[in-house]
């Protein structure tokens, strides 16, 4: 996978919208947030999205549709516990994301396969954020 993507992916601000309002936001290789670690409760956690997959810019209503599935996939997991809406932010971009605790890896590696993201971001309780490349393929794309 392209390093400029690949360093575009590990400089995003990736933020969780809070119960009481604002955010959160998650940094690779840095603890979760405090206000995160409280939902966490220790179990493991991704940051995922299903806009413009493989880094491919596409239509907002192409995007929306394809969100919307995905949160229709990550509530349809028996080991989802809790999902939270969430954006993921560059320098010059902003895709809507979901925030979601309790699913295992593998599961969550079907989805960003499925919804063809080349990564995802994830970790266990208030350890560090991890970036996960789930695709050896180059990116086609801008878009993070």
């Amino acid at each position: 996978m392209d390093s400029t993507l690949i360093t575009h992916y590990r400089t995003t601000d990736y933020r969780v919208r809070l119960l009481q309002g604002g955010w959160a936001s998650i940094r690779i290789d840095k603890v979760l947030p405090a206000a995160l670690q409280a939902l966490t409760g220790g179990r493991g956690w991704a940051f995922i999205t299903a806009w413009n997959p493989q880094s491919m810019l596409l239509p907002r209503s192409l995007n929306h549709a394809a969100q919307i599935a995905l949160l229709g996939a990550l509530r349809g997991l028996r080991r989802t516990l809790y999902i939270r809406p969430g954006l993921g932010a560059g320098r010059d971009w902003r895709e809507p994301s979901f925030f979601v605790i309790g699913p295992e890896l593998e599961e969550i590696d079907k989805l960003a396969q499925q919804f063809h993201q080349n990564a995802y971001v994830h970790g266990l309780g208030a350890g560090a954020a991890r970036l996960r490349l789930t695709s050896d393929r180059p990116p086609h794309g801008q878009a993070g």
